[in-house]
């Protein structure tokens, strides 16, 4: 068997790392939940989208009805508010609230220990090339829509 491609590579880390959630305590899995739909909403907000429900949808890659379900959790959490849109009184958008921020803030430094766990042994230019190439990645995706 040949070497992994790098494109394997990064679907494999994908992978093993959107089941860790889903691997354990299930309110650790439901807590991993709450994050990712509050995350989205976050991005969704720091691109200047509107974060209506299928937005939400699309930004997490899951059909309507789950995102509707996730955003209801987020609410009944605390981490979301659902409000009317000032531009159309017919269609709903949704917001982080106070709580939702703070749940992001527990959540992105989790991210970083892990990643400082990972990494660890790297130097300093290493993890910020990595970085960096991690960023052209995630903008690369956007640009070409996948």
């Amino acid at each position: 068997m040949s070497a992994a491609g790098p494109g394997q590579l990064l679907f494999a880390f994908v992978r093993y790392w959107s089941r860790r959630a889903a691997a354990g305590d299930a309110s650790i899995a439901e807590q991993g939940r709450l994050v990712l739909v509050t995350e989205a909403v976050a991005a969704l907000a720091g691109r200047d989208e509107p974060a209506t429900v299928n937005a939400v949808a699309d930004e997490i890659g899951i059909d309507q009805s789950g995102a509707s379900r996730l955003i209801k959790s987020a609410v009944e959490a605390g981490y979301l508010t659902m409000t009317t849109a000032p531009s159309d009184g017919r269609r709903r958008e949704v917001s982080v609230t106070p709580a939702g921020r703070t749940a992001l803030r527990h959540a992105h430094a989790w991210q970083e220990k892990v990643f400082a766990e990972l990494t660890a042994g790297w130097s300093r230019q290493r993890r910020d090339d990595f970085q960096r190439a991690m960023a052209d990645l995630i903008a690369r995706s956007y640009a070409i829509g996948s």
